[in-house]
Order: structure tokens, then C-alpha cells, then sequence
């Protein structure tokens, strides 16, 4: 689910790929300001379904698998920028989950964000690679003034730009339960909800496009009318 806000293109880029025993969810955010970023997206997505879709599962090592792949992705998208000054090259955040044998594996650059949702709250989410995400850590602001931070739009790792690979950030096993949400978003997604209003909304039992569509446009209403591409995906696991 996708949503081009106030922009006048959306970069944003979602994938779920479904094997059996197995399913993986991204959300990849080409980054403003430079050029080609919906390929950037693009480019990581498509890299992403096309090695998942000939895994043998269940994977042996999910953590090597996502950081193998996203480093193919990584190189891909630094490829497509090649003849391009570093500052113009195509770059993209991302925010991977993997599920298998009840266990969630996750991985992520910048501020596109995973969530593990139960019992409507959030358990678990990534922490972003910006500066703002460290001040919130370090207690300098609290959690309502990152939305309206004059520096919450700059990210420090993401995939794209520069030959050497980022330092992309790998979760640790996440055991999951049967009615838990999986939530992969980008900062136009989880900038315009609170965290806890997320996680009740996914908790209902309507269809998830719908309550998706509804979250999003809030977010979109709330950002004004320069809002950000708004997307995520996002994975229930059943019994």
C-alpha cells in the first residue's frame, strides 16, 4: 500500500513474497533530493523478491540472507548512479522482515521503519540511523517533537551513494505469536500516527488493506499538503 502524498511522484517501493513456511515484507523509500530515487526503490525491491523467490526454505541463515541480498541491492542501485556526482547518486532506505518457523528476522538502513505489533502494542521496532533518533535516546527530546524536528528528514545510512557498504542494521531473532503484526513503513507512514494508535488500529480484525488505506490517509491529512510518499506492508501471523 502506497500513497504519493504532496509529492509530485512517489519513490516509495513495498513487496511481500509469500513461500511455503516462509514470507518476506519491505518497504523501500527512495530519498528526496536525489535524483532517480523511485529506481533506487525500485532496484532494492526487485532484488529482494527475486532472491527470496529461489530459497530453498526454510533458509538456513535468515540474518545472512537479508544482509547478502541487500548488499547485492546495494550495489545494484550504486551502479545505476555510476556516471553521476556522489551528491546526485540514487539512494533508498529500507525495511526488511523475514518469518520462518515462528521467528522474525528484520533488517534496515535509515528511517524506513519495521515494527513487531501485539495485543495492540508495539513489542519490538527498529531505531532509526539519524540524528534525531540518537537525540530521542539520549533523552535531549522527547517522542512528539521528532515528527516537527528541523533535522528529522536526514539519514544517516541507506543503501545506494557510495561504493562501500553501509552498515545496515540486523535485528536479533524475534520470536513471533500467532495474531502478531509485522509492520514495515516509511518515515511518511509513521511520521503522521503515533506508535500506539498504530498498533491498535492493526489489531482489529477487518481486512489489513483497509485498515492500511485508513491509516495512510490519516497520515497523509495530518502532514498538510507537503506530505511525504506514505507506504508500508505489513504481515499477520496466524495460528
Amino acid at each position: 500500500m502506497s500513497l504519493r502524498g504532496g509529492r509530485e511522484r512517489n519513490e516509495d517501493r513495498t513487496a511481500i513474497s509469500l513461500a511455503a513456511g516462509a514470507a518476506l515484507v519491505a518497504v523501500l523509500d527512495g530519498m528526496g533530493g536525489h535524483a532517480n530515487g523511485a529506481e533506487a526503490a525500485q532496484c532494492g525491491c526487485d532484488v529482494l523478491t527475486q532472491r527470496f523467490a529461489v530459497q530453498s526454505v526454510p533458509l538456513l541463515d535468515p540474518q545472512g540472507f537479508l544482509l547478502r541480498t541487500l548488499a547485492v541491492a546495494h550495489a545494484q542501485v550504486v551502479a545505476l548512479g555510476s556516471e553521476l556526482p556522489v551528491e546526485r547518486r540514487p539512494r533508498a532506505t529500507c525495511a526488511v522482515a523475514l518469518v520462518q518457523d515462528g521467528v522474525a528476522w528484520c533488517a534496515h538502513g535509515g528511517d524506513s521503519r519495521v515494527y513487531l505489533l501485539r495485543h495492540g502494542e508495539v513489542h519490538w521496532r527498529t531505531r532509526d540511523h539519524s540524528h534525531v533518533e540518537a537525540l530521542l535516546h539520549e533523552g535531549v527530546i522527547k517522542p512528539a517533537q521528532v515528527r516537527n524536528h528541523p533535522l528529522r528528514n536526514y539519514v544517516e545510512i541507506c543503501i545506494g551513494g557510495e561504493p562501500a557498504l553501509p552498515e545496515l542494521q540486523l535485528s536479533p531473532a524475534l520470536r513471533v505469536q500467532p495474531g502478531d503484526v509485522l509492520l514495515a513503513c516509511s518515515d511518511g507512514f509513521w511520521s503522521g500516527l503515533y506508535d500506539d494508535e498504530m498498533a491498535r488500529a492493526l489489531r482489529v480484525a477487518e481486512p489489513l488493506q483497509e485498515v492500511l488505506e485508513g491509516m495512510a490517509s490519516t497520515a497523509v491529512a495530518r502532514s498538510g499538503p507537503h506530505s511525504d510518499n506514505t507506504s508500508a506492508a505489513v504481515l499477520r501471523i496466524e495460528a
